[in-house]
């Protein structure tokens, strides 16, 4: 009997093996940058007007604590791995990252990123993915044992009292613990999804154990950790500092831990909008006047995200097209 060869493709496939998928992909993220900008020209447009009015100085200040996050951030994800990664190509990974993580949901695009270039570099995707939680956990213990630092030095720094609804906080509470439950009703009663959890748990915690064996690499996890948050609220400092925000250093520092902190569970590209809205409250809670708080916030996201995306989202292109991620 002979064997029949059926044809392997169809004129669909043949289609998709011709389309330059790679080039597309390199141009993918500067095309949404374009779109994201197209939607939030308004606020972009005053935000740029606010520049124009502030002290440059402070200003290129701002960008330079702005550009130190990547550094900080590349030695906390080399803190997180035993292996050792190319310092160039993991910085570089960290501008991309930004790119995408304000492309993406909050945290996926960054993570994703991080997540490929590492299983690149030849950590396994088990170990990558522990590192990746590693880097996260390091990073809020970092950030919210800041803010309790601060507000335990500073403890009228914030005052809510007269932006919240009296009796929100029960409620709010009441959520938070509801939530709780049903994720830990659903872990123990799902055999598959608990046995998966926890072979990730022990592949983390081997992982997290290993890493503070080196000196070195706890030294870059941890302080790269508390390095990333100090240098954001730096940021917002010294932009403050440059439109003559009538608020303590210190006081802005502890409205920008304590926004990011509320908002770190909103699912929202980059925290577009939810992170501008929670920094307004909380500057005015720390004692700005509205319109200044405002103008505040739109100038910090324009040095912080706007300008950053578009080199984010070359690198990210050239990242991908180089096969480095």
């Amino acid at each position: 009997m002979t064997a029949v060869r059926l044809p392997d493709s169809g004129p669909g496939r043949r289609l998709l093996r011709r389309l330059p998928v790679r080039p597309i992909l390199c141009l993918l993220p500067v095309a949404l940058v374009a779109v994201i900008a197209a939607q939030h020209w308004p606020v972009l447009s005053e935000g740029f007007r606010h520049l124009r009015e502030a002290d440059w100085p402070w200003l290129l200040a701002a960008a330079a604590a702005t550009c130190l996050t990547w550094v900080a951030a590349a030695f906390t994800r080399q803190g997180a791995v035993m292996e050792r990664l190319p310092r160039r190509r993991l910085l570089a990974t960290q501008l991309a990252a930004g790119a995408a993580n304000h492309l993406l949901p909050t945290g996926l695009g960054a993570g994703a990123v991080n997540l490929r270039f590492m299983t690149v570099c030849g950590v396994p995707l088990a170990r990558s993915s522990a590192a990746l939680a590693l880097f996260l956990l390091a990073e809020s213990v970092a950030r919210v044992g800041m803010l309790a630092v601060l507000l335990t030095v500073f403890p009228h720094a914030l005052r809510f009292g007269s932006l919240l609804p009296d009796g929100v906080g029960g409620p709010l509470l009441a959520g938070v613990g509801v939530a709780a439950a049903v994720a830990a009703a659903v872990l123990l009663l799902v055999r598959r999804l608990r046995t998966a959890v926890f072979s990730f748990l022990r592949t983390a915690f081997g992982e997290a154990r290993l890493v503070h064996t080196r000196p070195a690499r706890a030294l870059a996890l941890w302080g790269g950790s508390l390095a990333f948050p100090a240098l954001q609220a730096a940021g917002l400092v010294l932009v403050g500092l440059a439109l003559g925000l009538p608020v303590p250093p210190a006081h802005m520092a502890v409205a920008y831990l304590a926004a990011t902190v509320a908002v770190a569970v909103v699912p929202t590209p980059g925290g577009l909008g939810s992170v501008e809205a929670a920094l307004v409250v909380a500057l005015v809670a720390a004692g700005s006047p509205v319109a200044v708080a405002t103008a505040v916030v739109l100038a910090y996201r324009i040095i912080t995200v706007w300008l950053p995306l578009v080199p984010g989202a070359l690198t990210l292109g050239a990242l991908v097209r180089l096969k480095v991620i």
